[in-house]
């Protein structure tokens, strides 16, 4: 992996995910918000970390067997056995939300792992259990039943689909209260760097509006604002 540096991994995690939309927006990028996947519980700390990816197809009953599961090359238990420390497992379960990709057991042996959290456009069984781990997960929402029952597991490591978004393996993947975003592994270190600029000047910008101004020429901001904001910073911040 590598793609992500220290410095840009802590940057991503003090900047939303409605920044990162709208800086990959500026640049012609705009399918990178997942549909229908939600944190799976409160977020505590932004999830930042490079996407490790498992497919599933649809079950076929010779092959979706219970056999499956103690299958020592089963691309499941591969993938969250061999996931690299700092990394998201993102799951693409083909947006079949009433069957699990995941459960406790598993998220417990990624975060062991050193992996920074689980994405997937699929359910997430033993869903309380799983919160209790303390691994980010983010997903359609709670499901009782086993994976077998709709899925095959199929590979990893390859491009996939979740929530309606391509994942590239290394991508960044960003994920807190609005949701997960996906950033082009070649893009991460310029929007981070953009989008703790922008998160900058609209803490400006809000305090303006709380002060009772228009945002009628204030938002979005022009070379006037800008300049106000380099002598905001250069007070000090002043309220």
């Amino acid at each position: 992996m590598g793609h992500l540096n220290d410095d840009t991994r802590e940057a991503l995690k003090r900047i939303s995910t409605a920044t990162i939309t709208l800086q990959l927006l500026k640049r012609g990028i705009r399918n990178t918000y997942m549909r229908g996947v939600a944190p799976l519980a409160a977020v505590s700390e932004r999830m930042v970390g490079e996407a490790v990816t498992l497919r599933f197809i649809p079950m076929r009953e010779d092959i979706s067997t219970p056999a499956i599961l103690a299958d020592k090359q089963n691309p499941q238990r591969v993938v969250i056995d061999t996931i690299p420390e700092g990394a998201v497992l993102v799951i693409d379960a083909r947006g079949v939300g009433d069957c699990a990709a995941l459960g406790d057991i598993l998220a417990e042996r990624i975060k062991q792992r050193g992996g920074v959290g689980a994405v997937t456009d699929g359910g997430i069984r033993d869903a309380a259990a799983v919160s209790e781990v303390g691994l980010p997960v983010f997903a359609a929402g709670p499901a009782a039943p086993a994976s077998l029952t709709a899925h095959t597991p199929i590979d990893y490591g390859l491009p996939v689909g979740c929530g309606g978004v391509a994942v590239i393996p290394g991508d960044i993947i960003v994920g807190d209260g609005d949701g997960v975003v996906v950033i082009p592994k070649d893009l991460a270190d310029e929007i981070a760097r953009d989008g703790v600029e922008q998160e900058g000047i609209e803490a400006f910008i809000k305090l303006q509006v709380e002060k009772g101004r228009s945002t009628i020429g204030l938002y979005p901001p022009d070379d006037t604002i800008r300049a106000e904001y380099a002598d905001w910073l250069a007070a000090g911040k002043p309220r």
